[in-house]
């Protein structure tokens, strides 16, 4: 019986662990995804700072991605940079792959 208990007690903690890091990449990802749009969008310093820090906030609106998405597609129509659907979610990927090896490699 103990080592069902153990056994159960492990499959709890590496799902607790592996939501941890999907919580901390996809922040780490939204911020990184913030400052490339902001460069995009022709903001530097602070206020590309503060952009990034919009699009990590935009990510509490519902689960998964498609809240930042949206926003940072928005934000792109209304200021008129040249992105496709595709891109923006292939450049999401790419950043959130990155942002997983920066979290591990910590």
């Amino acid at each position: 019986m103990s080592d069902m208990k153990d056994r159960e007690n492990a499959f709890e903690n590496k799902f607790a662990h592996d939501e941890e890091l999907k919580f901390k990449a996809e922040a780490r990802r939204n911020k990184m995804l913030g400052l490339w749009a902001a460069e995009l969008l022709g903001k530097t310093g602070e206020e590309a700072e503060a952009y990034a820090k919009e699009v990590v906030m935009a990510d509490i609106e519902e689960a998964g991605d498609h809240d930042v998405f949206r926003k940072v597609r928005a934000d792109f129509d209304n200021g008129g940079v040249n992105q496709s659907d595709h891109q923006l979610r292939r450049k999401m990927q790419e950043l959130l792959v990155v942002a997983v090896e920066q979290i591990q490699a910590s």
